[in-house]
């Protein structure tokens, strides 16, 4: 388990009420969390719970019906350009380029993120080490396995050293092994960078492995947050993660 993020230093992301309404649907309704800047941190819930909408409010992809947020310091709403410079974002549904490699993938998104020229080469490269993408750098990105594709997204979206990473669902469809190393280099990329991080899962093993809180989430409701540990022993002592969301949430 990850130890605690430490220090009580201004939240990376901070969210009062924040609410998205699709017609007379409450997609997310009148969350409330923060996420300190070192924090790895996880939203629990089943499909259709307001998980990627809460993201897509975060990365200013959805205007808010309702309430504020703050990102890096930055209100969503207000200074949604500003709130962009300061994020990585990891979508569900893999997007690298297949027909270019790994290098040149990272290439473009140098230079879609705006990274100084005199900077890149510098940044690429240690990109590529920190995702461990050495041996695998000039190879096409199709030959990349499912694990491997998605350390290259996370190597790509966090080039230009956002405060925040949101990942949604980021092993889903891997195998274990895929699995556990994209965990160990969000760790990494959390501890030596200090970058916070903030993603979505439905693998109660995943979030006890890698986050410091968690959040269970259903119907846009948040039902509760906090430690994975603290969460099973409020509500299911002596059991697991997977005991505490089918008491809050069900099946």
């Amino acid at each position: 388990m990850t130890t605690a993020p430490s220090g009580e230093a201004e939240a990376v992301v901070a969210t009062e009420d924040l609410t998205r309404r699709f017609g007379d649907v409450v997609a997310v309704d009148r969350v409330t969390f923060s996420i300190a800047p070192d924090e790895i941190f996880a939203l629990i819930g089943p499909n259709g719970a307001g998980k990627s909408t809460l993201i897509k409010m975060l990365t200013t992809l959805l205007p808010p019906s309702g309430g504020m947020a703050t990102v890096a310091g930055f209100d969503i709403a207000k200074s949604p350009a500003q709130v962009r410079r300061h994020i990585g974002y990891v979508p569900q549904l893999l997007s690298s380029d297949r027909e270019l490699t790994g290098f040149e993938n990272l290439v473009l998104s140098a230079r879609l993120y705006l990274v100084p020229p005199a900077e890149r080469a510098a940044r690429i490269e240690d990109a590529i080490s920190m995702m461990g993408l050495n041996e695998a750098r000039d190879r096409l990105v199709g030959d990349y396995s499912g694990g491997m594709l998605r350390r290259l997204e996370i190597a790509q979206s966090t080039l230009h050293r956002p405060s925040i990473l949101f990942l949604d669902e980021p092993t889903v469809g891997l195998d274990p092994g895929g699995r556990h190393t994209v965990w160990e280099h969000v760790r990494k990329l959390n501890r030596e960078r200090g970058t916070a991080v903030l993603l979505t899962t439905h693998y109660m093993d995943e979030a006890e492995a890698l986050c410091h809180r968690v959040a269970m989430i259903c119907t846009g409701k948040l039902k509760a947050i906090g430690t994975p540990g603290d969460l099973k022993a409020l509500y299911a002592p002596g059991r697991t993660l997977d005991d505490v969301y089918q008491v809050l949430i069900g099946g």
